[in-house]
């Protein structure tokens, strides 16, 4: 007899596409806690340029994963499978529904698929070494250790390269992904043409400038939670708004590059999410609804 896996509902979207808000409104329906796979949501200070869930708006609902760490500390997909894998047990212990919640297609689909990690040891000379090359250079050093892993890696990521590199340096090649799934998973999608997602992110940007993000950053950067660099690593937000606050760019070419960077980065996630065949893409809360009560029959 096929032993049965605990059920969890993956919610995803490209950025501003309104996941935070459905995940709300199915978690209060179905006795829900929600869990967030946000690469930048589960460091501590990262507010308002992450769209971090507020009190008011989580209305009673308990979130987990979120102001994990400091920001100066970076977070691996593997620390964050393992953490994401105990916060979704204790919730099915409690007797709850664990819905998985984001737009980072490494940390949902980790956890979703249950990827299992090559077991290598941290090479933190190796690292300090690498960190100083560009993604060009980087990618010819793969390319050296593993052509197959060169062609199919994101090019233009520096950690991604260098993650690739010591697991190769150290396994002589980048074995292919295996998956262990713990879980049996619902997944729904939020999808919106072009032209509404592109007014979503201008709108959101807007209410978050005027919010105090450009304060939160400096404040992050005068109490040096952050430092410069880190800052720009952190993308979007952070970078575009530290590069500003550096004189480096005016706040009306800050406020252009930014709502580029963001469009751009949500046709990214739409790459990633547009290969999924298992993904149900709802067009309203109702249809969610609907194959949230059949998937848990």
């Amino acid at each position: 007899m096929i032993k049965q896996l605990p059920k969890v509902i993956v919610i995803l979207g490209p950025t501003a596409s309104g996941k935070t808000a459905l995940s709300i409104k199915l978690a209060k329906k179905f006795k829900g806690e929600i869990v967030s796979a946000d690469s930048r949501q589960i460091y501590k200070y990262l507010d308002i340029g992450t769209g971090k869930v507020t009190k008011k708006e989580m209305q009673g609902i308990n979130h987990h994963l979120l102001d994990v760490t400091l920001p100066k500390k970076k977070y691996s997909v593997g620390q964050y499978q393992k953490t994401a894998y105990k916060a979704i047990n204790n919730i099915l212990k409690n007797g709850n529904q664990p819905f998985l919640v984001g737009g980072s297609a490494f940390y949902l689909y980790s956890v979703a698929d249950g990827w299992e990690f090559p077991k290598t040891k941290t090479d933190w000379a190796l690292r300090k070494n690498l960190e100083k090359k560009t993604p060009p250079e980087l990618l010819a050093i793969l390319n050296g250790l593993d052509k197959r892993r060169a062609q199919n890696i994101e090019q233009q990521n520096p950690r991604r390269l260098i993650r690739a590199i010591e697991i190769a340096t150290q396994l002589g090649g980048v074995p292919e992904r295996q998956n262990n799934p713990k879980y049996e998973c619902l997944f729904l999608g939020i999808k919106k043409n072009d032209e509404e997602l592109k007014n979503l992110i201008k709108k959101r940007l807007l209410k978050r400038l005027k919010s105090g993000m450009l304060s939160e950053v400096k404040n992050l950067l005068k109490k040096k939670i952050l430092t410069d660099k880190r800052a720009k690593e952190l993308g979007l937000e952070y970078k575009w708004l530290t590069m500003h606050l550096l004189g480096e760019i005016s706040y009306e070419q800050m406020v252009e590059r930014l709502a580029t960077d963001i469009w751009r980065f949500s046709k990214h996630q739409m790459n990633w999410f547009g290969k999924d065949k298992r993904i149900h893409w709802v067009a309203s809360q109702e249809e969610a609804q609907r194959l949230v009560k059949t998937f848990l029959k």
